[in-house]
């Protein structure tokens, strides 16, 4: 029987969050472009870039997610967040045409994860992210079932880091 000095604690699960969890921690620290809807005083020495006091409506900064989640509220904006450019439309376009091609871990490690929580975030782009993101699962899933089904007359070494790293972005375990 495997023992461990800790029980690990799984990351959370879609729009959820759990707090114990080192995955969902670092998914949290992940910076989003945004802008603020008003000034804030005496905060200027957040904003690096600016000799200002404080930080005017308007200035765009980046800010980690769970700043930006405690910011924004649907009664009175304070900060509006906007898509990360593997978000955006471009980026899209490319994962339903063919989403084996691009290297996720290079894009960020926490592509599913940062993708649905944007979903918190009023945007007209919330269906579009939300399909993008699922077919993407959808089709890097299915080739690595297929290249694992079809493995007999193949050099799968690079699939297996492949595999692992697709894993490790949806906070899966190997079981090898």
């Amino acid at each position: 029987m495997e023992t461990h000095s800790y029980f690990p604690v799984p990351p959370g699960v879609g729009m959820e969050e759990n707090f114990l969890s080192l995955d969902d921690i670092l998914l949290s620290h992940e910076r989003l472009p945004s802008r603020t809807e008003c000034t804030f005083p005496r905060l200027g020495f957040l904003e690096k870039s600016s000799d200002s006091r404080d930080i005017q409506e308007g200035t765009k900064m980046e800010m980690p997610l769970f700043l930006a989640k405690g910011l924004y509220e649907r009664k009175r904006r304070v900060v509006s967040v906007e898509l990360p450019k593997v978000y955006k439309e471009g980026w899209r376009t490319v994962f339903n045409a063919d989403p084996t091609v691009v290297d996720l871990h290079k894009m960020g490690p926490y592509y599913y994860g940062l993708g649905s929580q944007l979903l918190h975030f009023d945007s007209p782009e919330n269906p579009e992210i939300a399909q993008a993101v699922l077919q993407t699962f959808i089709g890097r899933f299915r080739r690595t079932m297929d290249s694992s089904q079809n493995a007999y007359n193949e050099d799968t070494s690079a699939l297996g880091i492949w595999c692992h790293l697709e894993l490790k972005a949806t906070g899966q375990k190997r079981n090898d």
